[in-house]
Order: structure tokens, then C-alpha cells, then sequence
């Protein structure tokens, strides 16, 4: 894993909210890639799973998430019958 990919996914978890473990989890990775500047394939797994976990929870979206936010083609509009005279 190279050091932006490593960055990119830090700072996705940053937007959560984190439990304690999971926060020394991420720290313990941060540690080893600076003094060995690589990570093994089990903590590079880890982590992305781990970040994939967290960016599946809805609840922590916030207002503006891409998800919220309604685009001009998703409005309903009421269809109206037209009139038949006889």
C-alpha cells in the first residue's frame, strides 16, 4: 500500500465516529507505516475492510451526503388524466 492510498482511506475514517479499539487500531497502523513505510497484506486487508465496514453505516452521513441530496430528475411530478368529452 503506498502512502496516499494510506492517507485517502485515514481520512475517510476520520468522518466516523470511532470506539476506542478501533481508534487504537488505527493508530498502531499509522505507527507501523511510518517506521517501516509498508504494511503487511493481513493489515492492508484489515484496513480496507475496515473502512468499508464503516463507510457502509448510514447513520453517521451527514446533510450533504451524496445520498441526501435530491436530484432534479428524482422529483415526482403528479400526472393529470386528460379530459374525455363526449
Amino acid at each position: 500500500m503506498n502512502k496516499a492510498r494510506l492517507e485517502w482511506i485515514l481520512s475517510g475514517l476520520d468522518r466516523y465516529k470511532l470506539s476506542p479499539t478501533e481508534d487504537r487500531f488505527v493508530k498502531s497502523i499509522q505507527q507501523v507505516f511510518n517506521e517501516k513505510h509498508m504494511l503487511t497484506d493481513k493489515e492492508e486487508e484489515k484496513l480496507e475492510g475496515f473502512y468499508r465496514e464503516k463507510s457502509r453505516l448510514v447513520a453517521d452521513r451527514n446533510l450533504y451526503s451524496p445520498k441526501t441530496i435530491a436530484t432534479p430528475g428524482e422529483k415526482k411530478f403528479r400526472r393529470t388524466r386528460p379530459k374525455i368529452t363526449r
